[in-house]
């Protein structure tokens, strides 16, 4: 393992919903790193200032005790201990954010719905947490759907827009240039501030974009685990991974038509997966998907960040 800023000092991981999030793993990734690590809240947006509520929605349901509740949509930064006080003199006269105290640690969450505006004042509000709690790093997760089979590992890529991290890690800097999503921003900014950031993307099977993909999120977390040089619990994604594949072969069986389209599909797979042609294939895909794709952020993620990357 390479001497990165990732193995030592304190790691943001971030993952946003929505246009960066095919098949929810990239926030999948975060929710399970939240479940497996003893992380609690330690700052959350005020949702007024960012999101246009007929385009993310609040959502009702039924709490514990049967009363209806909203929840708003929002973005939170989940810290390593649990807060013991709030501290409302911590509160930047000029940020929207609700800190509370608690011990430092290694780890650091953030995960929530990508913002609707004011882009900017959003970044700055983050990046005064950010900085508030020393960390030294950023992991931006991200998900988009490309015509790749489910029956093959799923092509995770990595970039980074810091000369040191890709020498460390031998990896490139996205040639993409074409419309961003959050991640883009707030990588920016972090960098400019003198914090290391790198992106990691999975692609997902276009053909199963309405569910949740559980392989994808694996996928993402193991490299996460490789570039952190730490240990993170896989809790019940390796069996969930399984079901899910097993799940659209079953579907696959009754359809001749997406079994002879996955067959398609597994032979582009298996010629792009040489090493020559794998960083030209997968950018061509890409640029393909954000042609297909880039006024419908609705359908799925497009992206900021990875290609080309190195898997």
């Amino acid at each position: 393992m390479a001497n990165t800023p990732f193995a030592n000092g304190r790691l943001l991981v971030v993952a946003f919903e929505g246009w960066n999030d095919a098949g929810e793993a990239a926030s999948g990734a975060v929710r399970s790193l939240k479940e497996q690590l003893d992380v609690y809240p330690i700052a959350e947006v005020d949702p007024e200032e960012y999101f246009d509520y007929q385009f993310n929605r609040p959502l009702v349901a039924y709490d514990d005790d049967g009363n209806r509740s909203l929840t708003w949509p929002s973005v939170t930064i989940f810290g390593p201990s649990r807060p013991n006080t709030v501290r409302p003199e911590s509160i930047a006269a000029d940020a929207h954010l609700q800190v509370s105290a608690g011990n430092q640690s290694n780890i650091y969450l953030l995960l929530g719905t990508e913002p609707s505006r004011s882009w900017r004042a959003f970044t700055r509000d983050i990046l005064h947490t950010i900085v508030d709690n020393g960390i030294t790093s950023i992991v931006f997760l991200g998900a988009m759907l490309a015509d790749v089979p489910h029956t093959r590992p799923i092509s995770v890529f990595t970039s980074s827009e810091n000369p040191e991290v890709r020498t460390a890690l031998e990896i490139e800097r996205s040639s993409y240039e074409g419309p961003v999503g959050i991640l883009s921003v707030l990588g920016q900014a972090a960098e400019a501030a003198g914090i290391s950031t790198m992106s990691i993307w999975a692609s997902v099977p276009h053909y199963v974009h309405n569910a949740p993909s559980p392989k994808a999120t694996l996928a993402i977390i193991d490299k996460l685990e490789e570039i952190v040089d730490v240990v993170i619990p896989r809790g019940n994604l390796v069996s969930e991974a399984s079901d899910w594949e097993t799940g659209i072969d079953a579907l696959a069986g009754e359809d001749d038509d997406m079994s002879s389209y996955i067959e398609q599909l597994e032979r582009a797979r298996d010629t792009v997966d040489s090493p020559e042609a794998s960083g030209e294939a997968i950018a061509q895909e890409f640029e393909k998907y954000l042609r297909r794709g880039d006024d419908k952020p609705d359908q799925g993620s497009a992206g900021d960040e990875p290609w080309r990357g190195k898997d």
